[in-house]
């Protein structure tokens, strides 16, 4: 497998070199003239004043979140708690083998469930809860969490903060509906594999909801758009990004070809971690997610105690922006549009993305992950974006790193200018973290990307081989051109996933609540047997 990819490589070099010489603009050019057509029509903003636009994909986000946050009484608050404890592990008996096996009670199986769920069910997964939290998580934590939050913020000041952290709350409820239904409708293979995701579970939750031909439809639809996005937002546009930042802190602008080369090298080092698929991810994962996270939210943290008493005025201002907009073009209506895109882009709750991952957890009962996922937003988008947003708004009283109001392209230096106020050279670490945040999200979407392939093209090791070797030259080819319309092509494929998801998800909300019910049973039922069992035992003594 090595000696393949490395050819691979050498073959495609003089190609690549040329790409980045002659054609690079071409390139840009040609996708920009046949798919311009795509991506006008995704991100298309509905004219609803003269004053202000939205997005209606983002109407469709926000729509869906809002839906469940309610359908499911506030999943984003009750079921807080227990998600950290299932990540701990408290209820991981119950999870292998079922409460009524271990406990004694026999809750019943759901006797409408299709035979496929029951053995479904009954597989042990390949990943913990915490491994696919973090394989979930590795693809959402990243550019957005630093680049996007300064083009918010500079565009809507810092009462996007509040939206952001608005949207980060609504895609809690979102998460845990997509990736309850992603353990429920699962595949596995004989050998234990699963797979995932929205294309299953829209296959599968509408044929039993007697509307086949359109599950299957928008099971086909998605699984182009996770592909497409995959190859792009989730892969070109990382390595893109990482290349530029190595390039500028060496400053290696004079050196020839030095994002191909530097593409080439995190290409193999992306083969290393994928050709062990879903395992070998979440092993990397959860090790680089918390570590890389860990040091971004420690320098925040820093900068917070160093500027303690600035704090409470930071949020003033947030508080004050969210709901006046004073100053900020499109007013109160154009910050709330911003954080709340900013927010929900960032976590990609409601696109389905990370309903692939999650699936792959080891549980008999589906609510289980969906509860863990509904973490995923609060990490992402109310701690990671919030704190992000708190150093910049406070490094910015003085307005030297920023004006509000006008927008910025690149957030990425507004930020690294933002932490080397306080932190000096922090722009070092923060170039590291990006090169780390491309890398976890670029393995993560190898393995939605692969999904999707394996979904339309099937399952099979020269299938796989080929999804492989193209994410890879794509990784290349990312660092090595500039990408432009390239990348406004992926990114809508990303949210176009959005479309064919919510309507999936909403159809089954019902389904998502039966589960959610019987794992709350269940985990009463432990927590009974063992109040009884501590009431037998006192009796005794």
């Amino acid at each position: 497998m090595k000696k393949i990819l490395l050819g691979i490589f050498a073959l495609i070099s003089p190609f690549l070199i040329f790409s980045q010489e002659s054609t690079s603009q071409k390139i840009d050019t040609i996708f920009k003239d046949y798919t311009g057509w795509f991506v006008e029509a995704i991100f298309y903003e509905i004219p609803f004043s003269d004053d202000f636009r939205i997005p209606w994909v983002l109407i469709v986000l926000i729509g869906g979140a809002l839906y469940f946050t309610f359908y499911f009484k506030f999943i984003n608050i009750t079921g807080f708690k227990t998600a950290l404890w299932v990540v701990k592990g408290k209820y991981e008996d119950i999870e292998k083998h079922g409460v009524d096996k271990l406990y004694g009670d026999n809750i019943h199986e759901d006797k409408s469930d299709i035979l496929q769920t029951l053995r479904d069910e009954g597989a042990d997964g390949e990943v913990s809860h915490f491994q696919a939290l973090t394989a979930a998580l590795s693809a959402t934590v990243g550019l957005g969490n630093i680049a996007g939050v300064a083009v918010a913020l500079s565009i809507g000041g810092p009462g996007a903060t509040f939206w952001m952290i608005v949207a980060g709350f609504l895609g809690m409820a979102s998460k845990f509906a997509e990736c309850t239904l992603g353990v429920k409708y699962r595949d596995v293979g004989e050998d234990g594999t699963v797979y995932g995701g929205p294309m299953y579970y829209l296959q599968k939750g509408l044929k039993e909801k007697n509307v086949p031909i359109l599950g299957k439809v928008l099971a086909v639809l998605f699984a182009i758009f996770v592909i497409g996005g995959s190859f792009g937002g989730g892969n070109m546009f990382q390595a893109n990004q990482a290349a530029a930042q190595f390039i500028q802190l060496f400053d290696l602008q004079s050196v020839s070809n030095a994002g191909m080369y530097f593409g080439i090298v995190m290409a193999i080092l992306v083969a290393i971690v994928i050709i062990g698929g879903i395992k070998r991810i979440a092993k990397v994962t959860e090790k680089v997610v918390p570590f890389m996270a860990g040091i971004y939210v420690l320098a925040a943290v820093i900068i917070l105690v160093a500027n303690f008493s600035l704090i409470d005025d930071a949020f003033m201002l947030i508080f004050e922006g969210a709901f006046s907009g004073l100053g900020i073009a499109g007013g109160l209506i154009g910050v709330m549009i911003q954080g709340i895109r900013r927010g929900a882009f960032s976590n990609e709750a409601g696109v389905g993305s990370a309903a692939i991952a999650h699936s792959a957890v080891r549980t008999k009962y589906p609510a289980s992950e969906g509860i863990v996922a509904l973490l995923e937003p609060f990490v992402d988008t109310v701690v990671i974006c919030t704190m992000t947003a708190l150093v910049i708004i406070i490094t910015n009283f003085n307005g030297e790193v920023m004006q509000y109001g006008v927008e910025i392209k690149e957030g990425v230096e507004i930020t690294a200018n933002a932490f080397n106020e306080v932190i000096p050279n922090f722009s070092i670490i923060l170039t590291i973290a990006v090169i780390l945040f491309a890398f976890s999200t670029m393995i993560s979407w190898s393995y939605y990307g692969m999904q999707g392939w394996k979904y339309l093209f099937g399952k099979g090791k020269i299938t796989d081989l080929i999804y492989k070797i193209l994410f890879l030259f794509f990784v290349v080819v990312g660092s090595s051109i500039s990408l432009g319309a390239v990348i406004d092509f992926s990114d809508a494929m990303i949210f176009a996933m959005v479309v064919p998801n919510i309507i999936g998800v909403v159809i089954l909300a019902p389904v998502i609540k039966k589960e959610l019910k019987r794992y709350m049973n269940a985990i009463n039922k432990k927590e009974d047997a063992l109040d009884d069992g501590a009431t037998d035992l006192r009796n005794e003594m």
